[in-house]
């Protein structure tokens, strides 16, 4: 049994493990990921009796958190060959590529789990919900142009989404050309595109959909004040052919939707998460607290936290007075504001002064988020 991180010229060797594992994906799909998403990723494999029996991916992302743009990993792909399951592959494959990204002082990676109960034991907490729901749309005659978007339009997509939307969220991908043109990629793969609203030829809105068989999925509605009707009749229009619901995801909160936990963290670097976290408006915080971490042990230091009212930054070093204890996990749910401090302080190994509450109440959570990326 070997584990290694394999060079980029190997990386198609995993294909095989891929469709045996997820015989779902389509052909089209493999091909984009394999000619497209590989060509920057890391992949941790374990080798055992002349081929590879598990594997681990790594694709990159920029994420703007809070008021920083920082390189972090999305795991995806993890998996093991039916026979060589029950051997702890996916734990060693999970802390081997951790390690390396706290070395890169990498502050979190992220993934959507296939079962929650996976990789709690490994520290990960969900903070992200996505909001889903099944809609028919509306019938009507629609007052903008609708059109599929092209390579050429990714720049205008970008600075749409950065111009009417980035500045809700304190946790999404850093959104350019390159991300517009892979998403489209992505979208074409799975028989769909992206949609462009336009009304006077600027875009009013736009939304990813992809098609399957007998089924309609929308991804990232995203449109302007004024313009959900016009959104509801291109969905009335676009599901026409199928006669069921269109499923749309990340979408617009309303009567019919619902929160689904889709995407858990994993603090890795915490320093560095910390230095990115603010005080909220007007506050000062000046607290300290041991973390416990039992996989990433350098994460388990006693922390201080200072900002003064001028900056609301926030100043992180070691100390040695601790006011109480946190698990990295706990605090995971709590810096993502997944979790309130009166939930995680009911934890199991977490110790909180009500002073320290009140400290950490002071801090400005990293929420909300937006992080829908599939691979």
């Amino acid at each position: 049994m070997q584990l290694r991180k394999l060079d980029s010229s190997e990386h198609s060797g995993t294909r095989a493990l891929w469709e045996k594992v997820f015989p779902e994906d389509s052909k089209a799909f493999l091909d984009y990921y394999y000619f497209i998403k590989t060509r920057n990723n890391q992949i941790y494999v374990i080798e055992e009796d002349g081929a590879v029996r598990s594997m681990l991916q790594l694709n990159p992302y920029m994420l703007r958190i809070g008021g920083t743009q920082q390189l972090c990993n999305y795991i995806i792909a993890v998996a093991t060959e039916e026979a060589y399951r029950k051997r702890g592959y996916m734990g060693r494959l999970l802390k081997a590529s951790m390690m390396d990204m706290y070395k890169l002082k990498q502050p979190f990676t992220f993934l959507m789990p296939a079962a929650e109960a996976i990789y709690r034991p490994y520290d990960f907490r969900f903070v992200y919900a996505q909001i889903q729901e099944e809609s028919c749309g509306e019938p009507g005659s629609m007052s903008v142009s609708m059109s599929d978007a092209g390579l050429s339009d990714a720049g205008a997509m970008a600075v749409f989404f950065n111009a009417h939307f980035a500045a809700q969220y304190q946790v999404c991908a850093v959104r350019d050309d390159q991300y517009y043109q892979t998403m489209l990629f992505e979208q074409q793969s799975e028989n769909g595109g992206i949609k462009l609203l336009k009304q006077d030829g600027a875009i009013a809105g736009m939304f990813a959909y992809a098609r399957e068989e007998n089924t309609l999925e929308i991804r990232e509605a995203l449109y302007l004040p004024g313009f959900e009707a016009e959104f509801q009749k291109a969905v009335y229009q676009m599901r026409a052919e199928h006669g069921v619901p269109a499923k749309i995801y990340a979408g617009r909160e309303n009567a019919r939707s619902r929160k689904v936990p889709l995407i858990m963290v994993r603090i890795l670097h915490l320093e560095t998460l910390l230095a990115s976290m603010r005080a909220k408006a007007g506050r000062e915080i000046n607290c300290s607290f041991a973390v416990l971490d039992s996989i990433i042990t350098k994460n388990s230091r006693v922390w201080r936290l200072k900002s003064s009212g001028e900056n609301p930054d926030i100043q992180v070093s070691e100390t040695e007075d601790s006011e109480g204890v946190l698990t990295i996990d706990s605090l995971t749910a709590l810096l993502f504001g997944y979790q309130t401090i009166d939930e995680i302080s009911r934890e199991e190994g977490v110790i909180l002064t009500p002073r320290l509450k009140q400290e950490l109440g002071k801090l400005e959570p990293l929420r909300p988020l937006y992080l829908n990326e599939i691979v």
